[in-house]
């Protein structure tokens, strides 16, 4: 009934047949046909044609009100979609564990925001198997995340490669004899040591001094657990924590000693009263990942996030 409702619009405005045909760069026969169809389809006449100029009938009135307000919803929509791919409104839903929401994700929403001020940004916190159900569920988006996801159901985009270091109390005499592996703050946030200057520290000759450690199942735990084995010890664990930024202020207190990212170091405040150390093994390296589900439809939002993030990796 509406689908030429353009023709009927036109010599609404123009109350002439003629004139409509003009602006529509059709003929009159043609444009008469055509509203004369779409009367044969309703069963009455939309215009007046005794009058001139043209009035609408009771049934071109109801016709013209229908017509008119399909054209504010279409255009509504055309310009809700324009807002959408232009970034004018939009919406993005993220998910990190406690350490990426708090340390590495700030940074990138803020440039994010500052270019894209109309875009609604949520960030949902929570463990890798909460994370990855609700990047499933579609609950989320994106995912940033140091655990390796399914690639048959996930892709993935490189965040940065976090090195695994061990912070050690300075009080302890142990240190004493490792002045040449130590690594400077200034080291870890440059990182300058990856370069190779500095080696790392032959792990197994800490292995009475007490650790702090994550609860297990998580990623840090697990590589930490690992590099102990590789070094034959099994390390003596003082205190269990769920985040690596607990554990590495409960380092600080000179408690004991813990696997650390030097992403969080990086991105703390130096501790005076720590000393960090370099690891050998690939347990001490590992990637970070923004992940999103092959299968779900890819944002204009989630595009111009992932590219804004490989541009300051680039850049970094």
């Amino acid at each position: 009934m509406f689908t030429w409702k353009k023709y009927v619009l036109e010599v609404y405005k123009e109350k002439s047949f003629s004139k409509a045909a003009q602006n529509l760069y059709i003929s009159q026969p043609s444009l008469s046909a055509r509203i004369k169809k779409i009367e044969d389809r309703i069963g009455s006449p939309l215009f007046d044609r005794s009058t001139s100029p043209l009035k609408l009938t009771e049934t071109g009135r109801i016709y013209i009100d229908g017509a008119e307000e399909i054209e504010r919803i279409e255009q509504n929509v055309e310009n809700a979609i324009n807002n959408l791919n232009t970034l004018r409104s939009g919406h993005l839903s993220i998910g990190a564990s406690n350490l990426f929401a708090a340390y590495a994700l700030p940074a990138l929403i803020t440039s994010f925001k500052q270019r894209y001020p109309h875009v609604e940004i949520e960030l949902k916190e929570g463990n890798t198997t909460q994370l990855e159900d609700m990047l499933a569920q579609n609950t989320l988006d994106l995912v940033i995340d140091n655990y390796h996801y399914d690639e048959n159901l996930y892709s993935r985009e490189l965040y940065c490669r976090e090195n695994i270091l061990l912070a050690v109390p300075k009080s302890l005499a142990l240190n004493d004899h490792y002045k040449e592996y130590q690594l400077s703050y200034l080291d870890i946030r440059d990182r300058d040591y990856e370069s190779g200057r500095i080696r790392p520290i032959p792990l197994q000759d800490f292995s009475q001094v007490p650790f702090i450690m994550l609860t297990p199942g998580n990623d840090t735990r697990i590589r930490g657990d690992r590099l102990c084995r590789e070094h034959g010890f099994h390390p003596s664990i003082v205190l269990e924590l769920n985040q690596q930024a607990t554990a590495y202020m409960a380092a600080s207190t000179q408690l004991g000693a813990t696997f650390i990212s030097d992403l969080l170091v990086s991105r703390l405040p130096s501790f005076e009263n720590l000393v960090y150390y370099r690891l050998a093994g690939e347990a001490a390296k590992r990637d970070v990942f923004f992940y999103y589900k092959r299968s779900k439809y890819q944002s204009r939002a989630m595009e111009e996030f992932i590219s804004m993030m490989k541009l300051q990796r680039m850049q970094n």
